[in-house]
């Protein structure tokens, strides 16, 4: 390399003497990386997808019991009224919408 500076993002961390030392007899430029990682699969890379897939499920499963219990509510609210109201009648139809309690 004919390079009058050391590059800037190639080798930022060998010093300048070195570097030039090394440009002047040519002799190569030997960088050594110390691999810090341990070995095998990074869990949090690997469980975060897994903790947004169970918040969606736990969503999910929230969102029916909120529906079936305003459903229920709904359907108690209606036979309520409809045992309230008593039986309907349009010209000579009549309509019991509920079943009186029979004791």
């Amino acid at each position: 390399m004919d390079h009058r500076t050391p590059p800037g993002n190639i080798a930022p961390h060998i010093p300048a003497a070195d570097w030039q030392r090394a440009q002047a007899t040519g002799q190569p430029v030997v960088i050594v990386v110390r691999d810090t990682h341990p070995a095998g699969i990074p869990w949090r890379r690997a469980l975060i997808p897994f903790a947004i897939a169970g918040a969606v499920v736990a969503g999910g499963w929230g969102l029916v019991t909120c529906l079936c219990l305003l459903l229920d509510a709904a359907a108690h609210t209606a036979t309520v009224i409809t045992g309230a109201a008593g039986p309907i009648g349009i010209g000579g139809i009549t309509l019991k919408l509920a079943r009186g309690k029979t004791t």
